[in-house]
């Protein structure tokens, strides 16, 4: 009876200890803060992705500008062909008129009031004495009215296309903006010691200034512009006087020499005589990624000059910092 007490007791204690063991292992947080290096390169990547949206956006303005200016040649043409079409339009008119001087001219009448080119034509065609119009001057007529329309179709052409440009312009400055938005979503969700180490990390670039950046001629006045920038901000689309994108801060230096660069990084590409990463002088534009979406200067020493990211702002790297797709020497 003894020995059963005791192994009842010890029993007992073998249970007890396995509750408190399990109640001991802690419980996962249902929200647990968030990892910084985890929100880092999550950070990283929406601002890859918002200076991608931000380049095809800075494309669809060039494309904007390009079409905005055809459209406007395209419609003085063809005011200037409608002038002369309705010039001409008269000219036949009369010529009718006078084929039936004395008879009855109710058909010539028809013509005349006719707004419609086309329709004078085709109403010209039931006339019963049409060979004896001055065939030349028809002939002339119905040529200027097919240039006339080839030139309406060309318009609204041109015009269709700068629809769709505005379009991808609004649509990937909304792509950009959305993205920006959400990392700063998440760089809102850390602590501000983790907020201050991230900030800390993004602006060492800027403490690794070379002394002395041997640059000559016209690449001197670009790299010394894009240098005295370093510390400004990061902008989607900007491009100066305090703050710059990627493009926009290589073509505001560049200008400086008297060379005009696109204010675009896959457009500043083809903008230039192509060098290998063997060659590079201080000067150089250098490309990143494929498709080509950033753009930074090559200040010698291995070193670029450029307008990072809204975290960074305009800063120096590595040349080899990011995916190297290419270079070339403006001007």
């Amino acid at each position: 009876m003894h020995h059963g007490r005791k192994r009842i007791l010890a029993g007992l204690a073998s249970s007890a200890i396995a509750v408190i063991g399990i109640t001991a292992i802690p419980a996962a947080p249902g929200n647990a803060e968030p990892d910084i290096d985890d929100v880092k390169a999550r950070v990283d990547k929406l601002y890859h992705q918002a200076e991608q949206a931000s380049e095809r956006s800075n494309d669809a303005k060039l494309k904007l500008d390009d079409l905005e200016a055809d459209l406007a040649a395209l419609k003085a043409d063809e005011k200037k062909q409608q002038a002369k079409v309705d010039s001409m339009t008269s000219t036949v008119s009369d010529a009718v008129a006078a084929q039936y001087e004395g008879q009855d001219i109710s058909t010539t009448g028809q013509l005349v009031l006719s707004n419609s080119p086309d329709a004078f034509l085709s109403d010209l065609n039931t006339v019963s004495s049409y060979n004896d119009v001055q065939a030349d001057t028809v002939a002339d007529y119905t040529r200027e009215t097919d240039s006339l329309e080839i030139r309406r179709e060309a318009t609204q052409e041109r015009a269709d296309e700068l629809a769709d440009a505005q379009a991808d312009l609004e649509e990937n400055k909304d792509e950009a903006d959305a993205k920006l938005a959400e990392a700063k979503e998440l760089l809102g969700k850390l602590e501000e010691e983790e907020r201050a180490r991230l900030d800390t990390e993004a602006s060492r670039g800027t403490t690794r200034l070379p002394a002395n950046v041997p640059a000559s001629g016209r690449a001197a006045a670009a790299v010394n512009y894009a240098m005295a920038q370093v510390g400004d901000a990061y902008v989607y689309g900007a491009a100066g006087p305090s703050a710059f994108d990627c493009s926009g801060l290589t073509m505001m230096a560049w200008a400086q020499a008297g060379v005009g660069l696109p204010h675009s990084s896959s457009a500043q590409m083809g903008s230039g005589t192509s060098v290998s990463s063997g060659d590079l002088q201080p000067g150089d534009l250098v490309f990143y990624y494929s498709p080509v979406s950033h753009v930074g200067m090559y200040i010698g020493n291995g070193m670029i000059v450029h307008a990072a990211n809204p975290g960074s702002g305009v800063t120096t790297a590595g040349v080899f910092s990011m995916p190297y797709s290419g270079a070339v020497r403006p001007g």
